[in-house]
């Protein structure tokens, strides 16, 4: 049986430091950060980390994270998030889920996050200067930064049975989840717009980097977690998205094909002929009706491939159940609104707006270029794409569409809210955010599968959080509720 999808998102936020003679971009990543943690701020133990290690067996050199990166802040949310300077941007990961909907809470927590942390960088900043954050992935220049997904994985499954089912998955699903971009970069000759705002930086069909010939399956091997049992799927492919529905359908359907690949599920080989070239002919065509070719022979679009996935993913939740893919309620709503999105591509794309965020953003830019009679060259279209990604919710223009009503809505404001400084209830996550929230000075450092405690004597104590599904509220309240200090929770804990 697949094992359970616990998953995360990592954003990188575009930035920029306006006012400034010099608008460094890591000065005003740590800005935000140290704007907005006002506590003593929590390190990232580093100790683990192996950015090197590749699933196909083997080491790079320099294995270790690069030294700078040890050196920039970094630091660990009550809500068990990490928030820190990646290269020259914020990123936010959120905690560990255990379904789509839970992760679709903490992502959009973090958009929260990062609003609050404009505000809060004014107050350390100089007249006439604002820090500006965009959850998109590319400025415009040739620079690409991502939003990468994360799920667990059976560590028995080999990874090249991964990839064969992996790269037609990615090169489709972005007719369900592209972001949407005005133009092309990266060399790709693209005008007008496009479905997806990564497509055009993808250059292998499967590799170890995230920043240079960026791969569509990621070969990373961090687990973080017990790496005899599993595997950590490191997904750089996706776009950063606002609308809720795709950010839901992005993790939500990946977890199930990902629960089919493991249990062997696929009846038929969809292998796609030249993936690389194929997912930029997918978001190239917002009509959806451009082709690719398939290994086993014949033409097909994205949307047609995309309901093969469907087809098959419907059979597996009737025959093996969706209990390992975020319950069978969540599972059931993500196949139901999968298939109400597949419906709308193939009969009628623009009632998605409001839905996806590709179809939303290609809606409200078509009615400036209707209104004004723009070409698609024009600087002003560009200027649009990217306020629609600004996180301030007043120059937002997707938050504009929120509040005229405009764009559904799967959440409720105030459990997002919740999320802003509480964890998620059902994984390892709850243990490490209730921790920094009790004992926040005894908290010295922390990542994802262990936390270092200051138990008042020599020395710091490690407690390892291996299991992805334990320290969970259930696991631990009781416990915490009975713990008055860090060294009772030591003790306890080794007992």
């Amino acid at each position: 049986m697949a094992v359970p999808k616990v998953c995360g998102i990592e954003t990188e936020y575009g930035v920029v430091l306006r006012g400034a003679s010099d608008p460094n971009p890591v000065l005003a990543s740590s800005m935000l950060i140290n704007g907005y943690v006002e506590h003593r701020r929590v390190g990232w133990d580093f100790e683990d980390e192996s950015p090197g290690r590749d699933a196909r067996g083997y080491s790079r050199d320099g294995a270790q994270p690069p030294d700078i990166e040890t050196h920039l802040v970094n630091t660990v949310l009550t809500n068990g998030a990490r928030y820190y300077v990646d290269h020259a941007h914020p990123e936010y990961s959120t905690p560990e889920c255990s379904n789509a909907h839970e992760l679709l809470v903490a992502d959009k927590a973090g958009e929260r996050i990062l609003a609050r942390s404009m505000q809060a960088a004014r107050r350390i900043l100089a007249n006439g200067q604002e820090v500006v954050v965009y959850k998109n992935n590319s400025d415009g220049k040739g620079n690409s930064y991502g939003c990468h997904e994360n799920y667990t994985m059976d560590r028995q499954l080999p990874f090249s049975t991964l990839v064969r089912y992996l790269l037609p998955w990615f090169v489709t699903r972005q007719v369900v989840v592209g972001a949407g971009k005005v133009g092309g970069e990266n060399g790709s000759g693209h005008h007008g717009f496009q479905i997806s705002q990564r497509a055009d930086f993808f250059e292998e069909e499967v590799g170890l980097e995230t920043t240079l010939k960026r791969p569509i399956v990621n070969t990373r091997d961090e687990p973080h977690a017990d790496p005899q049992q599993y595997r950590r799927l490191h997904v750089i492919v996706g776009d950063a998205n606002l609308c809720e529905l795709s950010t839901f359908l992005k993790v939500g359907a990946t977890a199930i094909v990902l629960a089919m690949i493991e249990d062997e599920f696929f009846d038929k080989d969809l292998s796609i002929v030249a993936p690389v070239s194929a997912i930029k002919t997918v978001s190239h065509d917002p009509t959806c009706r451009a082709t690719v070719e398939l290994v086993e022979g014949g033409r097909i679009t994205a949307v047609e491939l995309q309901w093969e996935f469907l087809r098959l993913a419907k059979k597996y939740a009737d025959e093996t159940g969706l209990e390992h893919c975020g319950g069978e309620e969540i599972g059931g709503d993500v196949l139901r609104r999968w298939e109400e999105v597949l419906t709308g591509l193939e009969t009628d794309i623009p009632s998605l707006d409001g839905k996806i965020d590709w179809v939303t953003k290609l809606n409200l830019i078509q009615a400036y270029v209707d209104r004004d009679d723009l070409s698609w060259d024009d600087a002003k279209l560009s200027l649009l794409d990217l306020q629609y990604h600004d996180v301030r919710p007043e120059k937002s223009l997707y938050e504009h569409l929120v509040r005229a009503g405009k764009v559904e809505r799967l959440l409720d404001e105030n459990d997002v809210r919740i999320a802003i400084s509480e964890p998620p209830e059902t994984t390892r996550a709850y243990f490490r955010g209730t921790c920094l929230a009790k004992w926040p000075d005894a908290v010295v450092a922390a990542n994802w599968d262990s936390l270092i405690l200051d138990v008042g004597s020599d020395p710091l104590r490690r407690v390892p959080m291996m299991e992805p599904l334990r320290g969970t509220k259930a696991h631990v309240e009781a416990l915490f509720a009975e713990c008055s200090t860090p060294a009772q929770l030591v003790d306890r804990l080794a007992q």
